[in-house]
């Protein structure tokens, strides 16, 4: 019986369960919030989602170590976004959030997927991946998944091809210093250079409205409740079913130390192989260097109890 727990139940841990109910892929769904009041409240609104939809997926309340013995962890639970709150302030408060919740939630099962959808996610996916005593490729985050979702929207949107005939990826570490691999996009099969002229497909523009998009649900929502859900979905679908999906998540990469997205393999193990990418020395400029960005602020936040 496949089982998925959800740890935070506000507005994105609430839409991830939610896109999980009308899917249907898990028997169980297991919903986990220090706040019981509001995970009352999450449990009674899917349940009439369950009726609605006919969903097969049962939900109800669980402890950190009921959320452990599940076949996937989604864990979501962070700070909420204040006004005059810093960057630094809200990237701690979710780092200590994730150190008392793996600390109340270990010993996983041995075949558990810890998958982090919260930010900052690599930096969170980096400790998670040292703090929940499970192998690498069984702790994941979304990563750039979302944005390469967009992008290639955005994309299909501007030359009028379908999405689905659309292969391009961001990478990196998610957010401002994000890469997008355009040397190695695709459309059809075709490289996007010797199919799509400059004039055409304006990739600046491209890249500055996907972040104007981000930045601005970010102001207003604070988070990416209904996107987050839906890519997460997607990746309990590809773990659950063993689809083995290429997908630019955020995962364990040894010879750097940390976590940020490239293409993995995700099945039902986690991350079940890697994609050789090629990109351009600039491309591959940009993401080392953002890497090694990401490794100074591991380092400072490793030792902190």
């Amino acid at each position: 019986m496949s089982r998925i727990a959800v740890v935070g139940v506000g507005r994105v841990g609430g839409a991830v369960a939610y896109a999980l109910m009308l899917s249907s892929m898990a028997k169980e769904l297991l919903l986990i919030d220090i706040d019981v009041e509001l995970r009352e409240a999450q449990l009674r609104d899917l349940a009439d989602v369950g009726y609605a939809c006919n969903s097969r997926t049962r939900v109800r309340g669980a402890s950190y170590r009921d959320a452990a013995q599940c076949d996937i962890i989604v864990f979501t639970a962070e700070t909420m976004v204040t006004r005059g709150q810093t960057t630094l302030d809200f990237t701690y408060r979710n780092i200590s959030i994730l150190r008392e919740v793996l600390d109340a939630t270990t010993p996983f099962k041995p075949d558990a997927i810890l998958l982090i959808a919260c930010s900052p996610v690599d930096l969170l996916t980096t400790l998670a991946q040292r703090l929940s005593k499970l192998p690498a490729s069984q702790v994941i985050g979304t990563g750039t998944f979302l944005d390469s979702v967009r992008l290639r929207g955005m994309i299909s949107d501007q030359i009028g091809v379908a999405a689905k005939s659309i292969d391009i990826h961001v990478l990196g570490v998610q957010g401002e210093s994000q890469t997008v691999a355009w040397s190695a996009a695709t459309i059809g099969g075709m490289p996007i250079d010797k199919c799509i002229s400059p004039e055409v497909l304006k990739r600046n523009e491209l890249v500055r409205e996907s972040t104007e998009h981000s930045l601005g649900v970010a102001r207003t929502r604070g988070t990416f409740p209904m996107g987050t859900g839906s890519v997460v979905a997607s990746l309990c679908s590809s773990i659950l079913l063993d689809k083995r999906n290429v997908r630019p998540v955020s995962h364990w990469e040894p010879d750097t130390g940390c976590c940020f997205s490239t293409p993995v393999i995700i099945g039902r193990k986690g991350v079940v192989g890697t994609i050789l990418f090629p990109l351009s020395e600039a491309e591959e400029f940009d993401v080392r260097q953002a890497v090694e960005e990401l490794k100074i602020t591991v380092d400072r936040v490793d030792g902190i109890n």
